[in-house]
């Protein structure tokens, strides 16, 4: 009878010592040593008439605490593991419950305009013609149209003036004052008055004039002067309005690919804190590209009717200050 207990108890000693043996040339260690402890009480229950199996530990437990993935936290929203190395606070299982909805950047009010003040890319509202009231429109004959037909006039201020380019923006004399008899340069007039929102329309007139390079300098230089005249404004470059393919196929410096060249440009001159980028061209412009020859009536201007779908632009492109 002794012999049969001594058999029985070294038989599994044998047995654990075999199973060691491959945990350890597997990488096993710390498992193997789990193991081992389980063993040791189960032989020590044997001997004690006791039954393991009540004293409530389990392996598949213990494997999970000693290097598992429940313990790294390390897994992204797909669920792909090793990517962030980060875990949440209160489960390091799941990624946080957010409801379904988003929620806004920190520093942020959910549907509130974020263009203002933080360089991201602007959420634009729709506004009413009031929101026009502290603007002032500067640019060449498209904006004198806008002046004549945009039903604005009574409402924002206009330094327009056909012909008008970004090189001599400021020192062109076309502003009327009330009391004198002649006018004034944009520069002195935006000297005396101050405005919160800017449209800068610009850039047909100059396209026979330099390159897209000396353009693009100039019309920065034009905007960072802007900003120090009007401190407490923003600043909103538009895009170049195209013309007809009939118009762009000429031959002369006037054509849409120019235009999209440099509109290219001056979309990088946003920072969407005061400058802003608005291009209404695709409301404007048919499936070859250029204006659609129904809106014009030269295949460069648009026809008074047609100036509502610009404003109307804008209107839906507005930020909120």
């Amino acid at each position: 009878m002794i012999r049969l207990k001594w058999m029985k108890k070294w038989s599994y000693l044998i047995l654990l010592a075999a199973t060691g043996v491959v945990y350890l040339c597997g990488g096993g260690r710390q498992i193997y040593e789990n193991y081992l402890a389980e063993i040791g009480e189960w032989v020590s229950g044997m001997e004690r008439g006791t039954n393991p199996s009540e004293s409530g530990d389990h392996m598949v437990e213990e494997r999970g605490k000693d290097g598992g993935p429940e313990e790294t936290g390390l897994h992204d929203a797909d669920g792909d593991p090793e990517e962030t190395g980060e875990q949440t606070a209160e489960d390091p299982f799941q990624a946080p419950d957010t409801g379904g909805e988003e929620t806004a950047p920190e520093g942020e009010e959910a549907g509130e305009d974020n263009g203002f003040g933080d360089g991201t890319a602007p959420v634009y509202q729709t506004v009413e013609d009031d929101y026009f009231a502290d603007a002032v429109f500067i640019g060449d004959s498209r904006t004198v149209g806008m002046y004549e037909y945009g039903e604005l006039e009574e409402i924002s201020t206009f330094y327009a003036s056909t012909g008008l380019t970004i090189y001599k923006l400021f020192d062109a004399e076309i502003v009327e004052t009330p009391g004198q008899r002649g006018k004034i340069t944009v520069e002195e007039a935006l000297t005396q008055n101050q405005f919160r929102k800017i449209y800068l329309m610009v850039g047909i007139n100059e396209m026979g004039t330099g390159t897209v390079e000396s353009f693009i300098a100039k019309y920065q230089e034009v905007v960072d002067h802007l900003l120090e005249l009007q401190p407490e404004a923003i600043v909103y470059v538009q895009g170049i309005l195209k013309v007809t393919a009939e118009r762009s196929a000429q031959g002369d410096y006037i054509t849409n690919e120019g235009i999209e060249e440099r509109n290219e440009q001056l979309a990088g001159l946003a920072d969407n804190v005061r400058v802003f980028y608005l291009d209404a061209n695709p409301l404007i412009c048919d499936e070859t590209g250029g204006m659609a020859p129904s809106y014009t009536f030269d295949g460069v201007h648009l026809k008074a009717k047609y100036i509502q779908i610009w404003k109307d632009y804008l209107k839906s492109h507005a930020v909120d200050l």
